[in-house]
C-alpha cells in the first residue's frame, strides 16, 4: 500500500528529546501519521513539502486540565472569585446548559485549542447532567480532530433541581456505558478518563467508588485537590485508604503541607497547574517551587476560559515570570539581586510537552519529536514582527509567540490548521453559534431569576459545614476508623 509521506523542511527543530536536542536547520518526516525521521537534509522521495524555513517546529502543546464545556462563556467570571465562580458557573449556569451547549463548548474549546498549537487535552467535564451531555461532549471533541483525553465528571450541578441521576450508582452506570460506548479502542485520538468529585462534597465511598470505576477501565483519574484553604484536601486521607497512585493529576495543589507533597510524590502522582485561574481567583501561589522540592514534573493548565485565555504560551510565559519572581524574592528583600535565572525557557517547555504527556499516559505517544511517536506538531513563525528574529527558539515560543502565529498544527499527521487557518472549520458561523448559545443559557438563567454569581454570604463557611457533616457520617470514615 502507498504511504502519505509528508516533510516539513527547513526550520528550527526543538524536539524536546535529549538524545536529538535541537537543530538549527533540520527536517521532519511524517509517514501516515507518525514521525519516521527528524534530522538535516533528510533524502525523501516522494512526500508532500512543506517549507517551513524560518520557522520553529515543535511538539504539539498539552493541556492537563481543561473545562472545554464553559468555552461560549468566556471571560464571564473575569472579576469572580473561586466561590463566585463555585456558585456562578458550576451551580449556577451548568445546571442551564443543554446537551447541545455542551457539544458546541467542547466543539469551540477544542478548537480554540487547536488554533493555538495546543493538540492534546485533558478535558475535566463535569456538565454531564445527563447521558446525552456527556454524548454530547465526547462528540464535540471528536468532530474538532483534537486528541484527548475526556475526563467524566460525576459532579451532581443540579442541587436545587429534579437531577437526572437520581443515586450516585446511576452515574457510574452511565460512566460505564460511555467506556463501552466510546472508547472501545485505547488507540483512537480520544481516550477515556474519570474526573473526580471533589473530596468532602460527597460521602467517601462515592469517591472510593469513582476511583474503582476508573481502574476498571484502565482510565486516567484527574482531580481538583488542595485549592480552597478553608477545606481539607483529602490527599491523606486518599493515602489512607490505598488511593493514591501514579494514574492521578491533582490540579492547583496550592494549600498542600510537606506532609501531603511527600505523599503524593511517594505515589508518583501527577500534578497539573493552572497559573492564570490560581493568580486571578486568589487561590495561592503556583506550585512550581513545592513540586521541584519533592520531584514532582510541573505541567500547565487553561483550566477555564470562562476566566483567562486559551492557549498555553501564555501559561508558560506567566507561569515561568511567576517561578523566577518566586525564587529571587528572599534575595531582592535582602538588598541583593540575582546572577542567573532560576528557570530556562527551554525547560519551561517541558512543562506542556514532555512533562505533561507523562502526567496524562501518552508519553509512549506523543510529547517530543521522536521517531516513532504520534505526528502531532506546531509550526510557528510567519510575518508577524515577534517572530523576527528568532535568535533563540525556545525564548521565541514562550516570550514572542501568540495563537496568531501558529501558522500549521498537524495531529496524528493530519492538518488541523495550515497556513494560519483552521481546515474544515466554517469559523464564523461556529463563532455566530457561540455568541447564540451564550445569551440563551444566560437567559435561562435570567427567566428562572438565577443572579450571577449569587455567591451566598459565607459561602466557604456554608461548604465547610457541609464538608464536616459529611466527613462525620459512618459512609465517610476510612477503614479501620
Amino acid at each position: 500500500m502507498a504511504r502519505h509521506r509528508v516533510v516539513l523542511r527547513g526550520g528550527t527543530v526543538l524536539t524536546m528529546d535529549p538524545r536529538l536536542g535541537n537543530l538549527s536547520r533540520g527536517d521532519v518526516l511524517i509517514e501516515d501519521g507518525v514521525i519516521a525521521a527528524v534530522g538535516p537534509d533528510l533524502s525523501v522521495e516522494e512526500a508532500e513539502t512543506v517549507d517551513v524555513t524560518g520557522h520553529i517546529v515543535a511538539p504539539g502543546m498539552i493541556d492537563t486540565h481543561r473545562h472545554t464545556w464553559q468555552t461560549q462563556l468566556r471571560a464571564l467570571c473575569a472579576d469572580w472569585t473561586l466561590a463566585d465562580y463555585l456558585f456562578g458557573i458550576r451551580l449556577g449556569v451548568s445546571p442551564a446548559y443543554l446537551a447541545e451547549d455542551v457539544h458546541l463548548g467542547n466543539h469551540l474549546g477544542a478548537l480554540d485549542a487547536l488554533n493555538s498549537g495546543v493538540t492534546t487535552i485533558l478535558d475535566f467535564s463535569h456538565c454531564n447532567n445527563t447521558p446525552e451531555h456527556a454524548d454530547a461532549a465526547i462528540t464535540g471533541l471528536r468532530d474538532a480532530g483534537i486528541r484527548a483525553v475526556f475526563g467524566y465528571g460525576f459532579f451532581e450541578s443540579n442541587p436545587l433541581q429534579p437531577p437526572h441521576f437520581t443515586d450516585h450508582a446511576l452515574r457510574l452506570a452511565d460512566f460505564r456505558r460511555v467506556a463501552a460506548t466510546h472508547f472501545p479502542s485505547r488507540d483512537a485520538l480520544l481516550t477515556l478518563g474519570v474526573a473526580l468529585t471533589e473530596y468532602g462534597t460527597r460521602p467517601f465511598d462515592t469517591t472510593r467508588a469513582e476511583i474503582a470505576a476508573a481502574r476498571e477501565h484502565d482510565a486516567l483519574i484527574v482531580t481538583h485537590t488542595g485549592c480552597v484553604w478553608s477545606l481539607p484536601s483529602g490527599v491523606r486521607e486518599f493515602a489512607a485508604a490505598g488511593l493514591l497512585g501514579p494514574d492521578q493529576v491533582h490540579v492547583h495543589c496550592n494549600t498542600l503541607t510537606d506532609e501531603e507533597w511527600h505523599l503524593l510524590a511517594d505515589h508518583g502522582a501527577k500534578l497539573s497547574i493552572s497559573v492564570e485561574t490560581e493568580l486571578n481567583m486568589g487561590m495561592g501561589r503556583p506550585a512550581f517551587a513545592a513540586a521541584r522540592r519533592h520531584g514532582i514534573k510541573p505541567t500547565l493548565s487553561c483550566d477555564v476560559v470562562s476566566l483567562n485565555t486559551g492557549d498555553l504560551f501564555t501559561q508558560t510565559r506567566m507561569g515561568l515570570a511567576f517561578q523566577r519572581w518566586a525564587d529571587t524574592e528572599d534575595l531582592n528583600l535582602a538588598g541583593a539581586d540575582p546572577t542567573a535565572v532560576t528557570v530556562t525557557a527551554q525547560e519551561a517547555l517541558a512543562w506542556t510537552t514532555v512533562n505533561a504527556a507523562e502526567a496524562i499516559g501518552l508519553d509512549h505517544r506523543i510529547g517530543s519529536l521522536t521517531p516513532g511517536k504520534q505526528a502531532d506538531i506546531i509550526v510557528t513563525g510567519g510575518p508577524g514582527m515577534s517572530q523576527h528574529p528568532q535568535l533563540d527558539p525556545a525564548g521565541t515560543l514562550v516570550f514572542q509567540t501568540t495563537p496568531a502565529d501558529v501558522r500549521h498544527v498537524l495531529v496524528a499527521g493530519r492538518f488541523a490548521k495550515r497556513d494560519g487557518l483552521l481546515t474544515g472549520t466554517d469559523f464564523p458561523a461556529l463563532l455566530a453559534r457561540a455568541d447564540a448559545s451564550a445569551e440563551t443559557v444566560l437567559g435561562r438563567l435570567a427567566d428562572a431569576g438565577r443572579p450571577l454569581p449569587g455567591t451566598p454570604p459565607e459561602a466557604w463557611g456554608f461548604i465547610a459545614g457541609m464538608s464536616s457533616e459529611l466527613q462525620a457520617a459512618p459512609e465517610h470514615q476510612q477503614p479501620g476508623k
